[in-house]
Parts: C-alpha cells; structure tokens; sequence
C-alpha cells in the first residue's frame, strides 16, 4: 500500500473513532477518541497518525481527532 493509501485508511479509521463518540459530552469526546487510540493503536500507528497531524496538519481528519492528538501517546522514534 502506498504511503497516501496507509494515510487514507489510518484517517479512514480515526474518523470512524470520532463518529463513534460524537453522542458524548465533548469533554467524553475528545478523551474518548485519545482513550481508544492509545489502548488499541499500537506505537507505528500512533506515528503515522502524527505524522498527518505534522506533515498535512491533520488535513483530512475529524475536528475531534485533532483536539484529541494533544491527549494521544506520541511514540518515541526507534
């Protein structure tokens, strides 16, 4: 898969995440789209996910993603 393709679907599913939280208060919001990327994203997906957020400046993702990003692990480079 291409490196835009990889982009698509991680911004594909941080946006599913989102949709998914959008009932909740928005405090429940924004900590609960952090929450589940930290629990079930594993560190080189937590990346690629900062690496939208640095290099496109999170063009793409929901609103809530991006104010979640402040709350999400940054993995550490190897």
């Amino acid at each position: 898969m291409s490196h835009s393709g990889t982009h698509d679907k991680l911004i594909y599913m941080a946006n599913q995440i989102a949709t998914f939280f959008t009932s909740q208060p928005r405090e429940e919001q924004v900590a609960g789209v952090a929450n589940h990327i930290n629990l079930f994203w594993e560190p080189r997906m937590r990346a690629q996910l900062f690496a939208i957020l640095d290099e496109q400046g999170g063009k793409g993702l929901n609103e809530l993603v991006i104010e979640a990003a402040k709350q999400i692990r940054r993995p550490t480079p190897a």
